[in-house]
């Protein structure tokens, strides 16, 4: 039984350095505003895999083992938000996807939205 809690140390130990090497700024990087306003939020792409074993050998029953992980952070698009849109672009024109079309419609439905209700209230105040 102590090998099984030698491979849990183990595990843990390489999945601590893992959750040390990353966090949610790797996914959404930090906004960079421009002198006009403009907001620019990198957007990544996260792969990680990891792997840990171990063996005891020796009439003394000594234990080895090891482990290890791997992480690659790409990006794929930028959020570019204005004082009247928020587009998606993406990096290295990777194909449009149903997100980024939901991101380029929300201006317009909003501005729809708010057109329909200045007129609804306009009529109110005139009946």
């Amino acid at each position: 039984m102590e090998n099984k809690s030698t491979i849990t140390e183990l595990m843990t130990a390489t999945m601590t350095k893992i959750r040390d090497m990353v966090d949610v700024n790797t996914i959404v990087g930090d906004a960079i505003t421009t002198a006009d306003g403009t907001t620019i939020i990198p957007v990544s792409k996260l792969s990680m895999g990891f792997g840990s074993g171990g063996s005891e050998f020796g009439a003394e029953k000594n234990f080895g083992g090891g482990g290890g992980a791997g992480v690659k952070v790409s990006p794929i698009a930028f959020l570019v938000v204005t004082e009247h849109n928020v587009r998606l672009l993406p990096v290295g024109g990777a194909p449009e996807t149903a997100f980024d079309r939901v991101m380029d419609l929300i201006p317009k439905i909003t501005k729809q939205v708010e057109n329909y209700l200045e007129k609804r209230k306009a009529k109110e105040e005139v009946e």
